[in-house]
């Protein structure tokens, strides 16, 4: 491990591979509606981070395994502790879709 490795953030296209092996999990995209319309990864959710309490309405189970991901992985940071603060025991912040190689559906 080298020095700057502390200051690495989470590998995007690692998550999306692990969420994709997860049963029953969703893929939580927290940017604002206009940057979702531009560009986010498919099968992806979108609700803001600014909405962030509207979760319980469309992911009633806490027990949903949530992968969340924004743009640079600061909204998704700030998402997934909310998100444990409000009960969900399976949430994991998987970066910023800067950071993404994979298809990105429009």
């Amino acid at each position: 491990m080298y020095f700057f490795d502390l200051f690495k953030g989470p590998d995007i296209d690692q998550g999306v591979e692990e969420y994709k092996h997860v049963s029953g999990a969703i893929l939580l995209d927290v940017r604002t509606p206009d940057e979702y319309r531009e560009g986010h990864i498919p099968s992806s959710q979108n609700i803001p981070l600014q909405t962030i309490e509207k979760v319980k309405s469309a992911i009633k189970d806490p027990a949903t395994p949530l992968f969340v991901y924004c743009y640079s992985g600061s909204r998704s940071a700030q998402a997934t502790a909310v998100l444990k603060r409000m009960g969900y025991t399976h949430v994991k912040n998987i970066g910023g879709i800067a950071g993404y190689t994979g298809r990105v559906a429009v």
